[in-house]
């Protein structure tokens, strides 16, 4: 079921109640928009706890080769015997 919502003179919407009540949200949480092609947009809940999936690529720096998972063993291994 479409619902409509009204766009502000300062440009803000106001979301109902059972759209807040769909997306589990609460006073003071945060929303996470997601620009989509074709003026689309994608509206949830911020991630309420981290996700060790959100540290993917944060070592990661320009030039750095990838490293395979054999040579993190080796290396591993190198270290426990020094």
């Amino acid at each position: 079921m479409p619902l409509q919502l009204t766009v502000t003179a300062k440009g803000q919407l106001t979301l109902r109640q059972a759209v807040l009540d769909h997306l589990d949200i609460k006073p003071g949480q945060k929303v996470r928009v997601s620009l989509l092609p074709e003026g689309r947009i994608e509206l949830c809940a911020a991630d309420r706890t981290p996700s060790i999936a959100r540290l993917r690529g944060a070592l990661r720096r320009p030039g750095q080769r990838r490293v395979s998972l054999a040579e993190m063993k080796e290396a591993i291994e190198r270290g426990a015997d020094e």
